[in-house]
């Protein structure tokens, strides 16, 4: 019992790492880059901290950005009252961007607008309502139409007719999360906030940073004084935001000062592992992959 005991706190440390610094490193952040990030995280609804953070952090250029997220956010909470009517305005407004998108968010506002009218109102109501607003998009949407004018017939009992899917909550969901892609798209902005994919892959980095830190501090080597890590930390495809190339040869990234080439083999090298094996481009030489030969005039350029 006593040794279980004394090991205890060893195995608490060596599981929980309640001393994560020792995977910092001292890098010097540009700070006004630092507001911007921290103040687009706020952006999520939460602009009383939105507006404290640019009168401290002295931000003003973020103020017409703050005023366009509280649109989307003040759309979003009235489609959770059922209210379309900022969305429907929203999208008029915005209707010849959105033409240039693949999604129909106008007929699917309209759509969700003339049902919930069937439910809640009566059907005259929903039928004046579909004679505005969806006639004029009958051209491309007749099918969609059609089955909303089935609809008709079975107002007041939707639910239990063979139109039950219409009623469905998951359309206002979907709906929602449609709204707001488009809402980012037109602002350039990701979905997911920086801060938050940063301390998200962080959490699922950490644990091999903390090994490796262990590891180099055995080895008397200087952790901050590192380039790059000499070992991968792998992090989900949802971290993966662009196509990268690792040279197999010297492990460098591709760069446009050192893109991947791809050999007449099929095989793919960096310029400068290129540049090596055919001693500056004096000579060919063999892939490192397979028995054929290659010359530095035969690679070519791949871009992704």
């Amino acid at each position: 019992m006593y040794m279980s005991l004394s090991k205890h706190q060893k195995v608490l440390e060596k599981i929980l790492h309640p001393d994560i610094s020792k995977a910092c490193r001292k890098i010097d952040f540009e700070p006004r880059i630092v507001n911007q990030i921290i103040i687009a995280h706020f952006y999520q609804g939460l602009f009383d901290i939105v507006d404290c953070l640019i009168r401290e952090a002295n931000e003003p250029e973020a103020i017409s950005l703050r005023m366009q997220f509280q649109e989307i956010h003040q759309i979003l909470n009235a489609i959770k009252s059922k209210n379309l009517e900022p969305a429907l305005n929203w999208v008029s407004a915005n209707r010849e961007r959105l033409k240039e998108s693949d999604g129909d968010i106008e007929l699917k506002l309209h759509k969700l607008h003339f049902i919930h009218i069937l439910q809640n109102q009566n059907r005259a109501d929903a039928l004046k309502y579909a004679k505005t607003y969806l006639s004029p998009l009958a051209s491309h949407h007749m099918n969609v139409i059609q089955k909303l004018m089935g609809s008709l017939l079975w107002a007041g009992k939707l639910d239990r007719s063979p139109y039950a899917d219409l009623v469905d909550p998951i359309h206002w969901e979907k709906l929602a999360e449609e709204l707001m892609c488009a809402f980012y798209d037109f602002l350039g902005q990701p979905l997911r906030d920086p801060l938050h994919v940063a301390v998200d892959a962080g959490v699922e980095g950490l644990p091999t940073m903390l090994k490796l830190v262990n590891v180099m501090a055995a080895r008397k080597q200087e952790w901050q004084a590192m380039k790059q890590l000499p070992v991968p930390v792998e992090l989900g495809k949802e971290f993966q935001f662009h196509s990268v190339f690792v040279c197999p040869v010297n492990r460098d990234l591709g760069s446009e000062e050192n893109p991947p080439m791809l050999l007449p083999c099929g095989h793919v090298l960096c310029k400068q592992a290129i540049n090596k094996l055919s001693k500056g481009s004096t000579r060919s030489f063999k892939c490192p992959y397979c028995p054929l030969d290659a010359s530095v005039a035969a690679c070519k350029q791949l871009y992704f």
